[in-house]
């Protein structure tokens, strides 16, 4: 697992000190117009699959129906199999689907409730058997690499690289190519520059690691090493060792109470979802972050170097992984802006 090496700052839309005016005013009520209506409602998405769930379906009709008024809403899967309803009113309803070859396919009644964030469980609809239609599907390879790309759009505030969670659970695997192209891309991201040279500087302020010595020397070594610790830590945790254990590098937001959400992110840092979809223990994101500190031996100063070194920063590893995924939890998802076609379902217009 991988998360976020830098933290958001104060989220958008603080307060200015400016009093209202009443020119303000009609701007306010209709935000909290908007507010109000989209608490009312909920989102729905799903993907649509077939071949025991291998193969996404693209172009098939999802329909939406209101059991009571009988109203209908129309969508079509995209290139990933996604479809998604936004702003629907709580009550009970059916979803069908239809698409040229394949058997239609109707859900039980669905419940809905007014603030609900919700995916559809895995849908897998039956070809015809005597269908002679093109149909129209993409391999579970081609699927990841669509998802993938939209990942790789994900960023907190617009700005710092959000490329490792997931809202989809049951996101298509990575291959190993996959799971070293991200890490590569999240490792020479400008951010990951930036960041290092933020704590260079920390540390050089606070005369860290003083065996690097003082001035502009001190601070390059500083910098090379905060920058080898980042390569390590995103090489090592995100691209060999999950391709090494066929583990999945990604968090998976889940949403849900808060106990259970707070117990599933603390818990992400020694479970994690394999290849196969079944939960394993987190071997990559443990022995990753402790061989990570190992690496670091090779270039921090003698003075500093040693087991206490390795056991110090394979600890801080796993607080910081922790850490990174309760905010991931709870903050980031709020912030993140995403792909038109992300996983996630139903993205911002």
């Amino acid at each position: 697992m991988a998360l976020v090496a830098a933290f958001a700052g104060s989220p958008s839309g603080a307060q200015t000190g400016r009093a209202p005016t009443p020119a303000d005013a009609p701007g306010a009520v209709t935000n909290q117009k908007a507010r109000t209506a989209h608490a009312q409602t909920a989102e729905l998405f799903g993907t649509v699959t077939t071949s025991g769930g291998d193969t996404v379906v693209t172009g098939a009709t999802v329909t939406l129906r209101n059991a009571v008024t009988h109203a209908i809403r129309s969508d079509t899967t995209s290139d990933t199999g996604l479809f998604s309803f936004a702003d629907v009113p709580g009550g009970t309803y059916t979803i069908a689907i239809q698409g040229p070859g394949f058997v239609p396919w109707v859900s039980a009644p669905l419940n809905v409730h007014p603030g609900d964030y919700r995916q559809i469980p895995k849908i897998v609809i039956t070809i015809r058997a005597a269908a002679s239609t093109t149909l129209v599907t993409a391999s579970r390879y081609q699927v990841a690499e669509l998802q993938l790309e939209s990942e790789e759009k994900q960023r907190i505030a617009g700005i710092i690289p959000n490329f490792y969670v997931s809202y989809l659970p049951d996101a298509a695997p990575m291959s190993a190519g996959q799971k070293s192209r991200l890490a590569m891309r999240f490792l020479f991201d400008p951010t990951t520059f930036i960041t290092a040279g933020i704590t260079a500087g920390i540390e050089q302020g606070d005369n860290v690691f003083p065996g690097f010595g003082p001035g502009s020397v001190g601070f390059a070594k500083r910098y090379g090493a905060a920058f080898a610790d980042n390569a390590s830590s995103d090489l090592i945790g995100n691209a060999l060792l999950p391709v090494l254990f066929r583990q999945d590098p990604r968090f998976y937001y889940r949403g849900g109470s808060i106990r259970s959400r707070t117990l599933y992110s603390l818990a992400s840092v020694f479970v994690c979802k394999g290849d196969n979809g079944r939960w394993q223990p987190n071997y990559s994101f443990v022995l990753g972050g402790f061989a990570a500190a190992s690496v670091s031996n090779l270039y921090y100063p003698e003075a500093e170097r040693g087991g206490s070194l390795v056991v110090t920063n394979g600890l801080l590893n796993l607080a910081g992984g922790a850490g990174a995924a309760l905010l991931e939890e709870f903050v980031f998802q709020k912030m993140t802006t995403r792909g038109r076609h992300h996983a996630q379902g139903p993205a911002s217009p």
